[in-house]
């Protein structure tokens, strides 16, 4: 009988440079995978932006097939004595095309945004009356796409959405869909504003299908309140002045281009307003305001600046849509189609897509 000495077995395992290569190849999977989801999440809250544009539009719609008209941009200045200003906004009127009926029931029209009721001086009113509905935040008032985690006022319902004025200014203001009141309209510089609404299908001559209705804007940044600056990530977040003379409502293409250019020259130095956009979905203000909607003056995700009340942005100045969407915006047609406008579009075409009987013709494939 022989004893032998058994021979050791070796380890079953991975070595230290199998397990880096294990590693890396993981994490070049997953460096190659991730933009593709990102994109894939963008795709889908995109998709839901649009939902949200085509539901607003609808409810346009079935507010014109009961009133006749598009909803006006804001009631003023049918509360103006209360209400210092505030006024009634134009997502009030389509609540109840949006389902919102008990929402719309809910707010009490004898009182103004403002609190107080119409024979009361505003200082008496702080906006309680109708806070209930004025806090509720609507879905559909919102763009999946923002990324900002607290809106200006964060005690009050905001938006995404906002209503075409019209523009560019130096050619013709307030000649978009979503306009204010002509007894409201007052003009602050050069001549005197386009009459104001209500405004009918039946005026919207250069065609439903080349006539913007909505679009959208992120809302603005609390957090940098009159100390935003042109290079921030956040710019197009802010409203920038100017110190331009350029009159408005001259109808010359050529100083609305210059106007665009200054806005795209507006020193590092200069700082910006930043609370207004998305303060509340109830709230709107006079005419030469655009807290509640936009201009077709510059592209959109561009600076907005303004010669004029440029704290909230006037009609007369650039205040363009903007989005988290890379490369443009979604944009709500008056026919309710619902488009992918580009950044990099022809500015004569979008001048003219915010107009309603500008006379333009656009082409199909110019956006």
């Amino acid at each position: 009988m022989s004893f032998g000495i058994r021979p050791k077995r070796s380890r079953a395992g991975f070595t230290l440079i199998e397990l880096l290569v294990v590693i890396a190849i993981i994490a070049v999977l997953i460096a190659l995978l991730l933009p593709a989801v990102q994109a894939a999440r963008e795709a889908a809250r995109r998709s839901s932006c649009v939902n949200n544009l085509k539901q607003l539009a609808l409810a346009v719609h079935n507010y014109s097939d009961q009133n006749g008209c598009f909803p006006l941009k804001d009631m003023y200045p049918h509360v103006a004595d209360v209400s210092c200003g505030w006024s009634l906004s134009w997502p009030l009127a389509i609540l109840p095309g949006l389902e919102q009926m008990p929402l719309y029931n809910a707010f009490n029209f004898s009182f103004s945004t403002a609190g107080a009721d119409y024979d009361t001086p505003c200082s008496n009113g702080n906006g309680w009356v109708n806070s209930t509905v004025g806090r509720t935040q609507v879905a559909a008032f919102l763009c999946p796409s923002e990324s900002l985690g607290q809106h200006p006022d964060p005690g009050w319902g905001t938006m995404n959405y906002y209503g075409n004025l019209g523009g560019p200014g130096v050619i013709a203001t307030h000649s978009g869909l979503v306009i204010p009141n002509g007894a409201g309209v007052v003009p602050t510089i050069g001549d005197s504003y386009r009459p104001g609404g209500p405004v009918t299908f039946a005026s919207v001559t250069d065609g439903t299908s080349n006539t913007a209705l909505f679009s959208e804007k992120l809302y603005g940044d609390r957090t940098a309140v009159h100390n935003m600056r042109v290079n921030s990530s956040n710019a197009k977040r802010g409203m920038f002045a100017t110190s331009s003379t350029i009159p408005h409502d001259t109808g010359d293409p050529t100083q609305a281009a210059a106007y665009v250019a200054l806005c795209k020259s507006v020193p590092t130095t200069q700082t910006a307003e930043s609370s207004i956009a998305g303060l509340s979905w109830i709230k709107a203000y006079p005419a030469y305001s655009a807290i509640n909607a936009y201009t077709h003056f510059g592209a959109p995700n561009s600076i907005a600046c303004g010669n004029d009340n440029a704290y909230w942005g006037g009609p007369s100045g650039s205040v363009p849509p903007n989005s988290n969407h890379p490369g443009g915006v979604n944009v709500a047609f008056a026919d309710g189609s619902v488009k992918f406008i580009k950044d990099s579009i022809d500015l004569p075409t979008w001048w003219a897509l915010g107009t309603r009987d500008g006379g333009e013709v656009v082409s199909s494939d110019s956006y």
